[in-house]
């Protein structure tokens, strides 16, 4: 069923007609990673403790939980080239993506929990259903009931960097996601010996290069500033661009794109697995 699931997930992404900038053969997303954590994991639990006592756990979401599937869909590099020559606003290709990419991701979240059932298998997607909520004020600003970016840690696809993205194999551009099922499927070894790992910042000091793609200075030395990044994506950037290039979530991506970790982990990092 591990293979199953993966192909299932990549077939999806490849096959969609969605999956495609207007007028053209170029896909938003690139072939999915996938991992997979138990819903045992005393991570899971852990996460009550980091990111606040509403996070909640797979069982919480769905009883019998065994497996929590997650995915990473790699933004394809004509879309990240198109924003890397930004320097205050997305380009019109990211903002495509943004709206587009994550209209798809919804997609396979619906897809991937209707293929279980199909054969026996009681699934639901998190962030699909009514306990998916936004908490705002908590001690990291506003954060959610249920972390699709601390799913993929979980399941061993990456780790956090100094903007709070999840850098992978294929990069810290991406969308992710995750669906949980109680089908048994053995958990993806986590490789990293820390959770900033892949990041150039916390693994040697050498970088920050984010630090100076954000056009609103979230991001210093000291972390990511949710609030003025919030302010920016959901509020300056749609306002300026959403009408004209039709998307109306625009995202921003600068700190994701022209930094070390665009697309891969830095070879440094991944030296010291």
């Amino acid at each position: 069923m591990e293979a199953l699931l993966r192909t299932e997930i990549e077939q999806f992404i490849a096959g969609h007609p969605g999956n495609r900038l207007p007028e053209s053969d170029t896909p938003y997303l690139d072939r999915p990673l996938v991992g997979f954590s138990a819903a045992t994991d005393t991570l899971y639990l852990e996460y009550k403790t980091i990111i606040g006592e509403f996070h909640l756990l797979p069982e919480e979401l769905l009883p019998g939980a065994a497996t929590v599937i997650s995915w990473i869909l790699p933004i394809n590099r004509a879309v990240r080239e198109s924003n890397r020559r930004q320097d205050s606003l997305p380009s019109r290709e990211w903002c495509l993506t943004r709206t587009h990419g994550e209209v798809l991701n919804v997609e396979l979240r619906r897809h991937l929990v209707e293929w279980l059932a199909g054969r026996g298998y009681r699934a639901a997607a998190p962030q699909l259903l009514p306990l998916w909520l936004e908490i705002p004020d908590t001690v990291h600003r506003i954060a959610s009931t249920w972390s699709e970016r601390h799913a993929a840690y979980a399941a061993g696809l990456g780790t956090f960097s100094l903007n709070d993205g999840l850098i992978t194999p294929a990069g810290i551009a991406h969308r992710c996601g995750s669906v949980i099922t109680n089908l048994i499927i053995p958990p993806t070894r986590r490789g990293a010996a820390h959770h900033r790992q892949n990041c150039l910042y916390y693994f040697n000091g050498s970088c920050g290069a984010c630090i100076a793609r954000c056009p609103v200075g979230a991001i210093t030395r000291d972390g990511h500033d949710k609030d003025r990044c919030r302010e920016m994506v959901y509020v300056t950037a749609p306002a300026a661009l959403s009408e004209r290039y039709g998307a109306p979530q625009t995202g921003c991506g600068l700190c994701q794109t022209k930094v070390p970790c665009e697309s891969a982990i830095p070879p440094a990092c991944r030296s010291a697995e």
